[in-house]
């Protein structure tokens, strides 16, 4: 008589948990993919890929680059919008790679390795190896590409660089001979001044010879007191360059945004020119009006009758408010920090006020293209709508929302193999030779 027949333990071929992730990891995977695929198609029309003209559409929106653009919208990192761009510009290049993206087996990161670094004409050779190759992976064959020769060795630039230690910091400078030797007046121009300052003070009788620098002795003479600084060397004379150039700068731009704007206007009717230049369209008025020193001398036909006195547009104490509040362009999707100008939302030739409902930071780009037309920007400031040329309102929201479609129907991708890859069998992608027509 057999044996009794142990009960199947049915839990031991039941698929694992983690095989069932898998699946839906690949499946999601490639839905993704599919979904980057169109996201570049459409990043490719928006920059004028497609079109009868071949003019980019999002130049009217306001954004200083196509990457900016997407990163807004799309709401993803800068870095990943720059791979996305670069993925679209060449999209009609790497075709086979980029069926693989839009059928869910290649990843956009992967493609992206090929997009920014591949050679010309690579697209027959990576497009098996995009599909089961890491992106680190990829980034080691891209490496391997030879190399345009290097161009030759051009004469050295100008060149500021810092090293900081503890407690000290190192400069070094590099400049043209003819810039070199006005470097070197200016110090020795800085130094001479210093030093015969330092004589007027603590060497009345003149005994301490200044080629000998900073090493002198003090009992050569009993009029110098022991308590005398040292006497000028060439780094305070480099310290003394900068400060006068820093009061110098102070004085004409108080807040270091713009110079003293001089403006002859005609007192009969709005029209404008700077001194001794051409004169000013309505637009670039306002623009350089908005945030200036402003020196109006003002005119009846051709002759001058009177002087303005000089002022600031927007005072110190007014634009530190303003900077508290803004803190940016207040341009959505923009972000810049440095430079900001103050704009008159309602301009002062209008009957605008300088007050801080009235005003709002730009960034030099936008608060140019704002007087331009580009884009309208509507106040009081804290209820402000900024609109593009279409009349269409920008903001800092991102176009994600929920989908409306179903997802993309395309296979899963089981994504790279995974495997160690053996670079030693690996022909490298060779770029086609020059044509030498």
């Amino acid at each position: 008589m057999p044996p009794p027949t142990a009960p199947l333990d049915r839990d031991r071929f039941a698929p694992k948990r983690i095989e069932v992730l898998f699946d839906e990891m690949a499946e999601l995977t490639g839905q993704r993919n599919a979904i980057d695929g169109r996201l570049v198609e459409i990043i490719a029309e928006i920059d004028g890929a497609g079109s009868a003209d071949g003019n980019a559409l999002w130049g009217a929106t306001g954004c200083r680059s196509l990457p900016g653009l997407v990163a807004w919208k799309t709401g993803v990192s800068p870095r990943r919008a720059e791979t996305m761009v670069a993925v679209a510009h060449r999209l009609s290049e790497l075709g086979r790679c980029a069926a693989g993206l839009r059928e869910g087996r290649v990843s956009l990161d992967q493609i992206g390795v090929i997009a920014e670094r591949g050679g010309p004409g690579c697209d027959e050779h990576y497009a098996e190896l995009v599909a089961v190759a890491t992106v680190s992976q990829l980034r080691t064959a891209v490496k391997q590409e030879p190399r345009p020769e290097p161009d030759p060795a051009v004469e050295p630039q100008r060149a500021f660089s810092q090293v900081e230690g503890e407690g000290y910091t190192s400069y070094r400078l590099r400049l043209p001979t003819v810039e070199a030797a006005m470097f070197e007046a200016g110090l020795q121009s800085h130094r001479d001044k210093l030093i015969a300052q330092w004589k007027r003070d603590h060497d009345p009788r003149d005994v301490i010879d200044p080629r000998e620098g900073d090493q002198y002795d003090v009992d050569r003479s009993d009029t110098i007191s022991v308590q005398a600084p040292p006497l000028p060397n060439l780094v305070d004379a480099f310290m003394s360059l900068v400060v006068a150039g820093w009061d110098a700068d102070v004085a004409a731009r108080p807040h270091g945004q713009h110079t003293t704007v001089v403006i002859h206007a005609d007192v009969d009717t709005p029209v404008a020119a700077l001194h001794l230049g051409p004169a000013l369209s309505e637009a670039d008025r306002r623009y350089l009006l908005c945030d200036a020193t402003c020196e109006v001398w003002f005119e009846r036909h051709g002759r001058p009758i009177g002087a303005g006195r000089v002022t600031r547009t927007v005072g110190r104490r007014l634009r530190r408010a303003l900077e508290h509040r803004d803190r940016t362009c207040v341009v959505p999707g923009c972000g810049a920090t440095r430079g900001l100008h103050a704009h008159h939302l309602v301009h002062w030739e209008d009957g605008g006020p300088t007050e801080l409902w009235n005003l709002v930071l730009l960034c030099p780009f936008h608060h140019r293209l704002h007087h331009q037309g580009g884009i309208t920007l509507t106040g009081p400031a804290d209820t402000l709508k900024v609109t593009d040329s279409d009349g269409e309102e920008l903001t800092n929201a991102a176009l994600a929302r929920p989908p409306t479609t179903a997802a993309p129907e395309v296979p899963p991708c089981p994504g790279p193999k995974g495997e160690r890859a053996q670079w030693w069998w690996y022909t490298p992608f060779q770029p086609p030779p020059a044509s030498m027509n």
